[in-house]
């Protein structure tokens, strides 16, 4: 009952863009300090710094101060051609940045982010994003290269990531899949970048994980954006921090986090258990476009992921079968331990590091590698496609071509039994049909058992 009133709460907070109730509707908390960044979250909770005041707050941080003309200037003037997309902080423009436009500047391409001043987000988690990536570099974080202060214009240069967000690589029609290697490779990457939060002597919780803050450049490499809602984690004498308000995204916040407000890195790891299943299915964690019962995606996929012999209905269609049949088990389960209701029983990301990495290395993909076909010698026979794939399974070399056929006939019987149990043929012809099987089967075995007995008298 507790947690049907919870969640009930929970949806009625929502906004037309699934983002949890914004903090700042309410009051206030009282200012606590930001060790680990030498820093008071006074400044979060203020608009009345100026470039200067901020500068100097984030000392060595080599972020640029533009101007908003400059950032104007590099993008064309936000023009409609430059635009990247849109999310809780505002829209996102490429941009170019010229050497010549300040000493110490690399030229490159960027991603400028600018605040919406009617959107979910404010100058608080502006600032918060300031902050946290001034003093954090890591190669899975996005890199931050400068800011904009301006009356009331907030912006934010990036590194400019050439596939966009993971998001958009998974669920995209228009978007080549992903192929299950690079898939692994990303959710590893991202797992490094949590890690490095997590293990920070002052933790940083993220706090809104999800595949749409995982961003991807030319090489799908894989780095966290967007730290507005980022903050720190309890201290050693605490288990947990105690949150008024709750924010992230509808369907990839943690059960406990909802319910009580309490916030740990265990509340990141159950989202990235979130997004791991995302990556495995290829469906969005929440899709109303769907059936009731799978709508959800954690309620509909968490029962089926502890039983093996049903991954393979949870599987990306869009794979096509191209994947690692032991890898998918594995990550399965382990997405299955990160989405426990219990914080306390989900892994730390360091162990989903040495549980991904592995995965790389798996050579158990149907057809695993480049196929060369080569031209059979005159008198030999030809394997089929089926044929080649149960050879695949096979540990003995010296298996006879024979006996491999007498293998695809057992499996052909087997999808015509099954074929057969599914039409909707009269009963008496079904019994005929299997029948026939079974007596074909017991010719085979005869023939086997034949060919035994001639193959131990040759050898004696």
């Amino acid at each position: 009952m507790a947690l049907k009133m919870a969640m009930c709460c929970f949806s009625n907070t929502l906004d037309t863009n699934d983002e949890l109730v914004h903090p700042k509707q309410t009051p206030l908390p009282s200012p606590q300090r930001v060790s680990h960044l030498g820093l008071t979250n006074t400044y979060l909770y203020t608009s009345d710094m100026s470039i200067n005041e901020l500068s100097n707050s984030i000392p060595g941080s080599n972020l640029h101060v533009f101007s908003h003309d400059e950032l104007r200037l590099i993008t064309n003037n936000f023009s409609l051609s430059n635009f990247l997309g849109e999310g809780g902080f505002g829209a996102v423009y490429k941009g170019f940045l010229h050497d010549s436009l300040r000493p110490g500047l690399e030229a490159q391409a960027v991603a400028v982010k600018v605040l919406d001043l009617e959107g979910t987000q404010g100058h608080k988690e502006w600032l918060a994003e300031v902050i946290y990536l001034a003093q954090l570099r890591h190669p899975n974080l996005v890199k931050l290269i400068g800011y904009s202060c301006e009356n009331d214009q907030r912006l934010l240069v990036y590194e400019f990531m050439a596939r966009g967000n993971l998001d958009k690589q998974l669920f995209s029609r228009r978007s080549v899949p992903l192929p299950w290697l690079t898939r692994i490779k990303v959710a590893l990457e991202a797992a490094k970048g949590l890690d490095f939060l997590h293990e920070l002597n002052k933790p940083v919780i993220f706090r809104d994980f999800k595949a749409a803050n995982i961003l991807l450049n030319a090489d799908y490499t894989a780095k966290l954006s967007d730290f507005g809602f980022a903050r720190d984690g309890p201290g050693e004498d605490k288990s947990h921090v105690s949150t008024k308000n709750i924010v992230g995204t509808h369907g990839y916040a943690a059960p406990e986090y909802i319910m009580t407000g309490h916030l740990t890195t265990m509340s990141d790891v159950y989202s990235f258990g979130v997004v791991l299943l995302e990556i495995l299915t290829g469906r969005r964690c929440m899709d109303k476009k769907r059936p009731k019962k799978e709508q959800s995606l954690v309620e509909w996929g968490r029962p089926l992921l502890k039983d093996p012999r049903k991954i393979e209905g949870l599987m990306d269609p869009r794979l096509d079968g191209q994947y690692s049949i032991e890898g998918s088990k594995i990550a399965a389960q382990l997405a299955y331990q990160c989405l426990s209701k219990h914080p306390k029983t989900r892994p730390k990301m360091s162990a989903v590091i040495k549980v991904l990495e592995p995965l790389l290395e798996l050579n158990d993909m149907p057809f695993g590698g480049t196929f060369v076909y080569v031209v059979p010698k005159e008198g030999t026979q030809v394997i089929t496609k089926k044929e080649q794939s149960l050879l695949c399974d096979v540990k003995d070399e010296d298996v006879n071509i024979i006996d491999v056929k007498n293998e695809v006939v057992k499996v052909e019987l087997e999808e015509k039994e099954v074929e057969i149990g599914e039409n909707n043929k009269q009963e008496e012809v079904q019994i005929g049909e299997k029948q026939r099987i079974r007596e074909h089967r017991r010719s085979l075995r005869s023939r086997a058992v034949k060919s035994d007995s001639d193959l131990c008298k040759a050898q004696q």
